[in-house]
């Protein structure tokens, strides 16, 4: 077991900014995550990172946000819909009637993740679920300041952990006003974290997985298995597991140097034996590893933007292996597959925006979503 060392409590009241933040005292109205505010005597400059890493970071998170921003409009939409009017662009309007650079869940959800690996300065799995639960009831990380595009298995899960915090509060004599902000090491520890129920094996936890890895980059072993945990409090399946830890370490390896021959490499696994902990992946990931998706024909070759996490994951790197050197081509491509858009081309965007890093990405796109860089690469 890894350990956790932190209090989010302690973190969060010398950051408040991390936490809810109202525009009104009947906290109905959330700020928005480009409404904070935020200026450099907020955050500790990256001064101690190489400046390359610095931009593979900035360039994961902002790949995903891109990615999320230029599904959204036609989420849920068929492949044959989008033979015909095919994504080119960003777009406003469409399945949410969101602003062309606004991003759904999947973009929040990674905040909420990053904010916790921000102010624990480690890997909380109570704090975390804690800022999911802000996402849901209050809109927390939300582009529109409002829950919205939640998955079924998520929903549950959080839902999940708010009976789980009620009983637990009773059990301990803690008030429900300080449930939140459990610092005792003890506590964390006693409290089950694993909200999901079994057998879920969606693309809900690989889509805001990148914070981990990143965090991390500098301890392979912990950023791997940590990519695996982060998944399993909301997604329950072992499938979902070894998805998020294989993903994971494809993001580490971009920060330590990897070429994409490498990354892409049937071999990627078995090269990084240590990463993994010598466990093996699950059979299903295990034949994404080997290059199943390493499809020329795409779509009509069985490649799919669906919401199984396979789908999602084989998907994603199909669309990296064949995007020739370009953002904006592998990013359209997963869009333009079809189904789940917006998290097909956000978790591309994840391991191609750690690639070519943010000053390489479309400059047509970061101009548009400029209001939230400072919220998602700062």
């Amino acid at each position: 077991m890894l350990p956790i060392t932190t209090s989010a409590q302690e973190h969060t009241k010398k950051k408040p900014w991390l936490n809810c933040l109202f525009h009104d005292t009947d906290k109905t109205a959330i700020k928005k995550p480009d409404e904070f505010g935020i200026s450099e005597k907020d955050y500790a400059p990256l001064s101690n990172i190489n400046s390359d890493i610095v931009d593979r970071i900035q360039g994961s998170m902002f790949g995903l946000a891109v990615g999320d921003a230029l599904g959204a409009h036609v989420e849920f939409r068929p492949h044959s819909y989008l033979v015909v009017n095919p994504v080119k662009d960003l777009e406003e309007g469409g399945t949410w009637g969101l602003a062309r650079g606004q991003f759904t869940d999947d973009t929040s959800m990674a905040l909420c993740l990053a904010l916790s690996l921000i102010a624990c300065q480690d890997f909380v799995s109570y704090d975390q679920l804690v800022r999911y639960k802000w996402w849901y009831r209050y809109g927390y990380m939300s582009s529109t300041g409002h829950c919205f595009d939640i998955g079924a298995a998520t929903k549950d899960s959080i839902q999940e952990f708010e009976k789980r915090q009620k009983q637990f509060a009773h059990d301990h004599s803690i008030h429900l006003d300080q449930i939140d902000f459990l610092s005792n090491r003890d506590l964390l520890q006693a409290f089950d974290v694993k909200c999901s129920k079994e057998g879920v094996a969606g693309n809900g936890a690989l889509m805001r997985l990148v914070p981990v890895p990143i965090f991390f980059f500098r301890h392979p072993v912990a950023a791997v298995e940590y990519s695996g945990i982060s998944n399993i409090i909301t997604h329950g399946d072992e499938k979902a597991y070894d998805a998020c830890r294989y993903y994971g370490a494809l993001i580490v390896a971009v920060l330590h140097g990897a070429n994409k021959n490498e990354l892409t490499s049937n071999t990627f696994y078995d090269d990084h034996l240590i990463w993994f902990g010598h466990r093996a992946l699950h059979p299903e990931v295990m034949t994404v590893a080997r290059g199943s998706y390493k499809r020329p024909g795409g779509y009509q070759d069985g490649i799919r933007g669906k919401g199984y996490v396979i789908n999602a994951l084989e998907a994603a790197l199909w669309a990296f292996w064949s995007d020739e050197d370009s953002f904006e081509k592998g990013a359209l491509n997963a869009v333009n597959l079809g189904d789940d858009t917006d998290t097909t081309a956000a978790i591309y965007g994840q391991l191609a925006g750690a690639y070519y890093g943010y000053k390489k990405l479309p400059t047509k796109w970061s101009r548009i979503a400029r209001g939230y860089r400072t919220s998602l690469t700062d």
